[in-house]
Formats: C-alpha cells, structure tokens, sequence
C-alpha cells in the first residue's frame, strides 16, 4: 500500500503499537500496583527491575522492544515506504502514550526492538553496546545512552537510506532529553545502579 494511506496507517498502527504500557500492565496484573508511584515513576524495564521481580522487568524489556520491532515488519509489509514512519511513530507511542494523559516511558527497549526490525546488524550493534556498558559500568541510563549515541553513526555509514540515519539521530536526541535528569545525576556521581531499589 503506497502513497498518503499507507503513511497513514503506519503512522496510527506503530503509535497504536508503542504506546501499549507493558511495564504498567504487568506489574498491575502481578499484583504490585501501579509503576508510577514506584522508583522513578517509569513504565520502563529498568524501573519494573528497581521492584525486586527480575522477570517481571525481563518481560516488560522484551515486550516493549517487541512493540516497536513489531511496528516496523508489520509497516514493511502493509506499506515498506512507511516503515521508518511507523518506527517514529512507535517510539513517540511509548513516550507519549494517550492512555497515561501522554506520559509514558523512556523509550530505549522500544529503539533497541526498532534497531533490530530496521537492520540486524544495527541492532545487533546497539545491544551489545547497551549490555556491554551496562555490564561494565551498571548504569542503566549510561548503557542507553551510549546504545544510542551509536546507532546514527552507524546507520549514516552503513544503513541506506539518508532517512535512516536521521531517524536514528532523532530518536537518539530523544532519549538523552528524556534521561536530562539521569545525565546530571551521573555527573554527580548520584545515578543509582541497576538492581538498586
């Protein structure tokens, strides 16, 4: 499906997608209330972790990165010059989610699932540099943002299209506006580690 439709549907269908609040529904269904009110009053993986239930978090991560790879294949079939559409709109699902009054998660399992659907070997590249630093530093917010400081140097070498690379640079911004608080908290040595509560 081409033209005007098919930019439309992508659009709706990826914000549709991302906007789906895992981390909220599964700690809710768990019996552990409503995430906003713990931890940071992230939906994220990183703040369902801070809970104590690590596959709780395991699956919000998982799901979360579904939703936007998800986002993107089904965008390849319905309407392949939509796909990076449906992948912003996706990610903007997750960050602003009109379920939650628009105020939603983070989004980095979201770009990682984006990552993987748009190119293997991208994503493939932003998970390991967000498990690797996450590993070595246990810092969450430190680990996404160096998953996503990478992603539009290597999608503008070796991703065509242009497009992709300015994708990947937008939705890399967006993740270091929304971790602005966790960027002043790692300069003064205050950001919590993961699996810290």
């Amino acid at each position: 499906m081409d033209g005007i439709l098919g930019v439309i549907i992508a659009a709706v269908m990826g914000y549709l997608l991302g906007s789906i609040p895992f981390g909220l529904l599964l700690t809710k269904a768990a019996g552990m209330g409503d995430i906003r009110a713990m931890g940071s009053g992230n939906i994220g993986a990183t703040n369902v972790l801070r809970t104590g239930n690590k596959w709780l978090a395991l699956a919000t991560l998982l799901l979360d990165a579904g939703k936007g790879a998800v986002a993107v294949l089904a965008a390849r079939e319905i309407a392949p010059d939509a796909t990076l559409i449906a992948a912003a709109s996706a990610f903007f699902g997750h960050l602003y989610p009109m379920w939650l009054n628009f105020r939603g998660g983070k989004g980095v399992a979201v770009f990682l699932g984006i990552a993987l659907a748009v190119n293997l070997a991208l994503g493939a590249l932003c998970c390991g540099v967000w498990l690797l630093t996450g590993l070595l530093f246990r810092y969450s917010s430190m680990a996404a943002l160096a998953a996503a400081a990478i992603a539009p140097v290597y999608a503008m070498v070796m991703v065509p299209p242009l497009e992709t690379a300015v994708l990947f640079l937008l939705l890399a911004l967006m993740i270091f506006q929304r971790h602005s608080s966790n960027i002043r908290r790692l300069l003064r040595g205050e950001e919590p580690r993961i699996g810290q509560k």
